[in-house]
């Protein structure tokens, strides 16, 4: 029964993710309240939610969400290069292949002074808010959050720099649950783009 259910919230949170471009915790939480559940009801595990949105995206936007894709991995690395001093890497929705055009990109970067991506884009004027998220080992980091351009979608999409002391590096890159890199260097990010199928040209 516990299973059944947690199934149910899973898909459930996975509507809420890709239609409305909520973050999986927040998903998780909003569908137990639309399901009528108790405030308390267990959640479902990320990889449920992960299988849930796979699912989803490949019964509603399988014939989009590969395009949207491919411009948010494009985005990512422009940012990789602008901010390759600090050793970033892809994680997320972006780099697990899940994202959509709601999707935000989340990068972490890697600092000897977790001043010093923020003073980077100071000098090059870019305008950024600085939050506080949550970090791959559940504790609070700092983040610089701004909106860039994609001119393949044609709208602003949210960039997270996520700060880590350069001693955090070597945890960042342990494999996740199911065994995979949690996220992928500069090298990684073009190796992917690489093998993603190139968007048909309209005649």
């Amino acid at each position: 029964m516990q299973n059944a259910l947690a199934i149910e919230i899973a898909n459930a949170a996975a509507r809420l993710v890709v239609e409305e471009g909520l973050e999986w915790g927040a998903a998780k939480r909003r569908a137990v309240k639309e399901l009528g559940l108790p405030q308390r009801t267990p959640l479902p595990d990320n990889d449920l939610v992960e299988d849930a949105v796979r699912e989803y995206i490949g019964l509603f936007c399988a014939d989009t969400q590969p395009s949207e894709l491919r411009a948010l991995r494009e985005l990512a690395l422009v940012w990789m290069q602008r901010m390759q001093d600090f050793r970033p890497y892809l994680g997320g929705a972006v780099w697990h292949g899940t994202a959509t055009r709601l999707s935000d990109i989340y990068l972490a970067l890697f600092c000897d002074d977790p001043k010093s991506a923020e003073i980077a884009l100071i000098d090059h004027h870019v305008n950024y808010e600085p939050r506080t998220v949550m970090g791959f080992r559940g504790e609070p980091v700092d983040a610089l959050s701004l909106s860039s351009r994609s001119a393949a979608l044609h709208e602003e999409i949210g960039v997270h720099l996520l700060i880590y002391d350069l001693d955090d590096l070597r945890g960042a890159l342990r494999p996740d649950a199911r065994g995979r890199a949690p996220r992928g260097d500069l090298q990684a990010v073009r190796r992917l783009l690489q093998e993603m199928p190139t968007p048909t040209q309209s005649s």
